[in-house]
């Protein structure tokens, strides 16, 4: 018997409410694990959730905190990093360098015409054919039909407010106190790292498992 398939928000170093919500839903072997992405930075300890992810074999996505991480390091140029970027670089194990190159840009459900991804999508363009920049960072769409983040377009429109299908869309990397559920799209990042949720999606019976976070931890 094929297990459920578990997709989980932006974690951001929030190992305890990661390890809350893993009892929680007591994934099996069977089952598969899926984080869609910013696994680290902001939190109290990413090293702690990189473990925990690793400990239960989950697939986990690339999110627009790891690929700044990797662009650091690649190029070696400050540029690339922000916030607690380098803090966290310092404190990242050989294990956990190769846990982040491995990750992947989306996962495809084909069964359930549904594709798990950290940030989202352009309409009009192919999911399977979009640039790693736009899938890992789009929130929003500016005036041009550019992607672009909600701090740098205020007025832009939510890419998966234009997003009719298919596939499914299951994404994170935009925090709201609130599950985003629509035609075509749900959005689970409800801001754990702020004091939210951290929140599990399960598939195929399309329900949510969500943990309260113990505090705020980022501002």
């Amino acid at each position: 018997m094929q297990g459920r398939i578990i997709v989980i928000g932006d974690i951001h170093g929030c190992h305890v409410e990661f390890a809350d919500l893993l009892a929680r839903l007591a994934p099996t072997p069977a089952d598969t694990l899926i984080l869609l992405g910013d696994l680290i930075n902001r939190g109290p300890d990413s090293l702690a959730v990189l473990d925990l992810a690793r400990r239960h074999n989950a697939v986990s996505l690339l999110g627009n905190h790891e690929k700044r991480l990797l662009d650091f390091r690649r190029t070696g140029d400050r540029a690339f990093i922000k916030e607690n970027d380098a803090e966290t670089a310092a404190k990242l194990r050989p294990e956990d360098w190769r846990y982040l190159e491995q990750m992947l840009l989306t996962y495809h459900i084909p069964e359930l015409n549904t594709v798990c991804v950290h940030g989202g999508f352009l309409p009009g363009i192919p999911w399977n054919q979009q640039p790693e920049d736009v899938i890992t960072r789009i929130q929003v769409i500016d005036e041009k039909g550019n992607a672009a983040k909600r701090s740098d377009c205020p007025r832009g429109q939510l890419w998966a407010d234009r997003w009719n299908g298919p596939p499914f869309v299951v994404y994170g990397h935009t925090p709201r106190p609130e599950i985003y559920k629509l035609k075509w799209s749900v959005g689970i990042d409800t801001a754990c790292v702020l004091g939210g949720h951290l929140t599990a999606y399960i598939l195929p019976e399309k329900r949510f498992v969500q943990v309260k976070a113990r505090r705020r931890y980022y501002t």
